[in-house]
């Protein structure tokens, strides 16, 4: 029953999402990183609710408080606790689901797995869960921009069955924060705006596809069997709320290749290195990177919660009929993008860490 990720650097969260508050300790943080607080509540505001008329309009400033591991602003290596306070709670809203299991929700599988739920909102299945990934995933952004120099950007690249054409190393922040919808393609990102509003006005939702990728890369992070760059990737990208899919590099698209057409060929490098004319291999050999881009893409499902009727049971196991209450989300994926991001940052210092206390001796 742990709420632990990680090895070297390692976090667990807690609160629920109608409760006191939610949080995060990060352990394993190296000291003397500064850091910069504002650069953590900048994450924070991607991904809290009431942002824009497509998300869900529960109002939280989601304001970080740093409670331990840093001094003056700067890692003493010790623990490192922050939490946001819930502020605008209205659990009665969510009382006509005290007896009743949502469809496709976590509410049967909490219930057969404890023996008791949360049906405030979801409790710990909640996506509200997720501010303490983004507040840590915000120090091991600051980590890697300070050691390796990597960077990580995420954006929306489909809704339901609008695809955007996004070059990959080129995409900007700006680009990404320009439209409600976090896609950075102008064309696509106002067909997406429409289908979401279209999707909350009949009281339904729809999912889509997050694509992350982590730029100025270094060669060596991953290991080479269980815990393998990109398997430590989706087991971080699929333990997010609403998340069913993951694929890296060409992924599933790869299957319709050849191996002469896939393989990416070597060419020297200008630091010494090799480097690849492709990318089919997303940055990721032998679950070890290579230095190029990592490029990945998580498929979220519609939201399960929705206003129009819906055939369920109750905790009685009696047939009942289902209209949700509440504030939700019509379509995550706005939101999900500092999350996926969040959770791409703390895989990859994880690695860097555990790969610095690997020494290769001269011969």
């Amino acid at each position: 029953m742990t709420s632990r990720f990680g090895t070297s650097f390692s976090i667990s969260t807690f609160g629920e999402s109608h409760g006191h508050s939610v949080g995060v300790i990060v352990d394993g943080c190296p000291p003397r990183l500064d850091v910069d607080i504002d650069r953590i509540q900048q994450d924070l505001d991607r991904r809290r609710p009431g942002q824009s008329k497509l998300v869900t309009q529960r109002k939280e400033g989601d304001e970080i408080q740093i409670l331990s591991g840093l001094h003056d602003n700067t890692t003493t290596g010790t623990p490192i606790a922050m939490v946001v306070k819930n502020k605008d709670q209205n659990p009665g809203a969510y009382d006509h689901l005290k007896d009743v299991y949502r469809p496709s929700h976590a509410d049967f599988t909490y219930d057969a797995k404890y023996g008791v739920r949360d049906h405030r909102g979801g409790g710990r299945s909640s996506a509200r869960e997720t501010i303490g990934r983004v507040a840590a995933g915000a120090i091991a952004r600051q980590l890697l921009e300070t050691g390796p120099g990597i960077e990580v950007l995420g954006w929306v690249s489909q809704v339901h069955t609008i695809d955007a054409e996004i070059d990959p190393s080129s995409v900007s922040l700006q680009d990404v924060e320009s439209t409600p919808t976090r896609c950075p393609d102008p064309a696509a990102a106002e067909a997406m705006t429409d289908a979401i509003k279209t999707a909350r006005s009949n009281g339904d939702s729809l999912g889509g596809v997050v694509t992350v990728v982590a730029r100025n890369m270094v060669a060596g992070l991953g290991e080479p069997i269980f815990d393998r760059l990109e398997a430590d990737l989706a087991k971080a990208m699929l333990s997010l709320p609403a998340a069913k899919g993951f694929d890296v590099g060409s992924g599933f698209a790869g299957t319709r290749l050849t191996g002469l057409a896939h393989n990416d060929p070597f060419a020297p490098g200008p630091i010494g290195r090799p480097v690849t004319t492709t990318n089919h291999s997303g940055g990721v050999q032998g679950g070890i990177s290579n230095g190029s881009d990592i490029i990945c893409r998580v498929a979220f499902k519609p939201t399960a919660t929705i206003s129009s009727n819906q055939q369920t049971v109750t905790t009685a196991n009696e047939a009942t009929e289902l209209a949700a209450k509440g504030r939700h989300d019509p379509c995550v994926l706005p939101r999900a993008v500092p999350i996926v991001e969040a959770m791409m940052l703390l895989v990859l210092a994880d690695h860097w860490l555990r790969q610095q206390a690997t020494s290769v001796l001269d011969s």
